[in-house]
């Protein structure tokens, strides 16, 4: 089983990445759980037709004990499992509470058990390493790390966080980071300021992203680029991504 946390800054296009992967993955025949882990609970909306995936922390709030991973998915594009965390209000109590529940009743439910996934990717919020948001990683619910970026300082900065704080849990044993998405913002000197970095840290830079006018039509509509425009250059992009990270 491949599993993969994703990171990097708010806004940086984790879960646009995160999406057309899982989409990726499964135009390739795989089977493929999605985890948002973010507050916003909108990581699988461009799997689902635009349409929002109730969180567990509100499923949870409602009072309902679920007994089956049924009651807290939904199947979109390709069959892939998409399942969404959720969050406290903003500004009352804390955000990674919410993926520690979630991955508490996935082990309850023995959800990897039951569906046997081959690919599971985690999208987590932001540039927070640090309780809940490390979960992922630090209770070794995933393998690998992908850190998203641009060649922004402030994306830049938030990757070398993200860095340092997955190499901090790969002495213990836990997940390592297996590699760079430069997702493009056409800002001067792009390739070579993340270039520059990725040779820094000794990270590879697996893809990088075009900054494309067919994700954004594909995302107004509800859908990955994978989905809505299978034949363009970015859709193309996700899908040898996907290769690479099956090949080990």
């Amino acid at each position: 089983m491949l599993k993969i946390a994703i990171y990097g800054k708010g806004g940086i296009g984790k879960s646009t990445v995160t999406s057309n992967l899982s989409a990726a993955f499964a135009s390739m025949g795989k089977r493929v759980i999605q985890i948002g882990c973010d507050p916003k609970a909108d990581s699988t909306i461009n799997l689902l037709g635009g349409k929002p995936l109730k969180p567990v922390i509100e499923i949870l709030k409602d009072g309902i004990d679920p007994t089956s991973a049924k009651e807290i998915s939904q199947e979109g594009f390709g069959g892939v499992l998409c399942i969404e965390t959720g969050g406290p209000t903003p500004g009352l109590g804390c955000a990674g509470r919410g993926i520690i529940a979630t991955f508490n009743l996935l082990d309850e439910l023995g959800l990897f058990e039951e569906y046997k996934p081959d690919v599971v990717l985690y999208d987590v919020l932001g540039d927070v390493v640090c309780g809940g948001f490390a979960a992922p990683i630090r209770e070794g619910y995933a393998e690998q790390v992908l850190i998203v970026t641009s060649g922004e300082k402030m994306a830049l900065y938030a990757a070398n966080n993200i860095c340092q704080a997955v190499r901090n849990f790969e002495d213990r044993g836990y997940a390592s980071v297996r590699g760079l998405i430069l997702n493009k913002r056409n800002v001067p000197g792009e390739d070579e300021k993340v270039g520059e970095f990725a040779k820094e840290h000794n990270v590879d830079i697996v893809a990088v992203i075009p900054r494309s006018d067919d994700i954004t039509l594909c995302e107004d509509k509800g859908m990955t680029v994978v989905e809505g425009a299978p034949d363009s250059e970015a859709a193309g992009r996700f899908i040898d991504l996907a290769k690479v990270l099956l090949e080990g």
